[in-house]
Parts: C-alpha cells; structure tokens; sequence
C-alpha cells in the first residue's frame, strides 16, 4: 500500500479532510501532519514537517493545501529533492509528473472545489514521469541542488540543449 503524506493550514483543512477520505477509498494510507481543526494556524511548520519528510523518504509523496497554495509551496520547495508543484487542473497535475516527477502536489482550496481537487489529485496519482529529456533536466535540477548545498552556486548562462 502507497502511503501519502498530506498537510494542511486551517484554510485548507476542510478539503484536506475530503482528500485524505478519498485516499483511503481509492487504497492508500494517509500520514498527516496537520492541521488538525479550522482553528488559525500558521502554514510553514506544516510544510516543512512534510517536505522535510519527503525530502527524506525515497519515494514519498505528498499533498499540501491552503488558502491559495503559494506560501506552502514557497516552504515546500525549499527541501533538497522536493519538487512542488502548485496546480489549479487537471492538465498541470499531469504536466508536472510526466515533466518534472513532481512529488508534492499543491492545492489552493480557495480556488479548488472538492469535486476538481479529487479528480486533480486522481490524475496526479495517476500520472507517470516520462524520462528522455526531462531527466536530464531534473538532473540539472539535482546539480543546482548540490551546489547550493555545497555553497558555491555560481549563476552562469545554461546550454539550450
């Protein structure tokens, strides 16, 4: 069984409830990381708990949902290996795992119904990435990564190849 990870701010957790019902009854187990109640809360410990998370786990994946989607992914996107993509329909979801094997999808549940949510969600599920020439982007990705990591990024004009 896939397990996904899922987290919430208090503007996203009604829908986050929804999407973590709709995980269990298409199979896969759900580990939450919050919020647990509509009560305010602040979004950036909930993101960084799972992108920490999927930065760690080979193979996790995760969903992330406020208001508009934007600040969890600014948080999300900052773990090495995490590549967060912030999608509104169906079309992105796909486009940002067969391009980019995105492994956090963000939702804005202030411009997301339920109903498009779970069918977003389902094809993002369902997507596969398809290598060839977006490996060996991803693998620049992982180069920019490493030498952020190492400190000494250096901006420089990139090849069209």
């Amino acid at each position: 069984m896939k397990t996904i990870l899922i987290a919430s701010d208090h503007a996203g957790y009604a829908l986050k409830e929804k999407l973590r019902s709709f995980l269990l009854k298409t199979g896969y187990s759900v580990r939450d990381f919050g919020a647990y109640s509509e009560d305010r809360c602040d979004y950036p410990g909930f993101a960084a708990a799972l992108s920490g998370a999927v930065s760690k786990g080979k193979g996790l994946r995760g969903l992330l949902i406020c208001k508009s989607g934007i600040g969890v992914s600014i948080v999300a996107n900052r773990f090495k290996g995490v590549r967060a993509a912030l999608c509104y329909n169906i079309k992105a979801a796909q486009a940002s795992r067969q391009h980019n094997d995105s492994n956090v999808l963000v939702l804005g549940s202030g411009f997301v119904s339920a109903g498009l949510a779970k069918k977003i969600l389902g094809a993002w599920l369902n997507t596969e990435f398809e290598g060839g020439r977006h490996q060996r982007r991803l693998n620049q990705i992982k180069d920019i990564e490493k030498e952020i990591e190492d400190g000494y990024f250096k901006a420089r004009k990139r090849s069209r190849s």
